[in-house]
This record gives structure tokens, C-alpha cells and sequence, in this order.
């Protein structure tokens, strides 16, 4: 399977997750995006950046769901919903936002 980006190929395994996460860039996000039915806008971006950054540079840590709206509340100053989180990425945030944010799938287990 692959993503049709800019004239190019763009790798991914059977469930959409990229095979090479340094493929990545804002317009395979876009079709990604698209792909999963989502419309990016600025607070998507902002959880995007936030997964990518904690990949990149804290020792691949992919955060759950529990995290994520801890630490999007810090960055828009009000701790959001979980069904706000849900309304943004409507198949799970953690795995839906990291799809889209060109990360491995994550094999973490449910809970907290």
C-alpha cells in the first residue's frame, strides 16, 4: 500500500502508518488526513507537532490519551475534553493523530 503525495509514492504498511517515518511532511499529512476523513485545522497541527516532537525527541514516547489532553491544555490554556479530542480525531487520538503524524502504529495496550 501507498500514499500518492506530490507526484511521489509514499510507502505504509497494511493499516496506513508510514513504512519510513522520515517520508513524513506536511503534505503526506494532508493526504493522510483525507484518507481517514479528516479536515486539518491549527489545533490538529498543534497535536501533530506535539506527537512528532515527543517521538523525535523523547526517546519515541508515544503519549496516550491521558497525556495528550494534559499537555494540549497547557499549549491552549484550557485542558480539553476527551470529546474534544475525539471530534478532532475521531479514531482514537493517540493512534488516529499519530497515523496522520507519520509514527509507527503504537502497540500499546488500553487504560491508563
Amino acid at each position: 500500500m501507498a500514499y500518492e503525495v506530490n507526484g511521489r509514492s509514499v510507502e505504509c504498511d497494511a493499516n496506513g502508518y508510514l513504512a519510513d517515518p522520515n517520508d513524513w511532511d506536511e503534505d503526506v499529512a494532508r493526504v493522510i488526513a483525507a484518507a481517514e476523513g479528516v479536515e486539518l485545522t491549527e489545533k490538529h497541527w498543534d497535536v501533530i507537532n506535539y506527537l512528532r516532537d515527543e517521538y523525535f525527541n523523547n526517546n519515541q514516547n508515544q503519549p496516550n490519551e491521558r497525556t495528550i489532553l494534559k499537555d494540549m491544555g497547557k499549549k491552549w490554556g484550557s485542558k480539553p475534553t476527551t470529546k474534544d479530542m475525539y471530534r478532532l480525531f475521531p479514531l482514537m487520538p493517540s493512534k488516529q493523530g499519530a497515523k496522520i503524524a507519520g509514527l509507527p502504529e503504537t502497540r500499546r495496550k488500553g487504560g491508563y
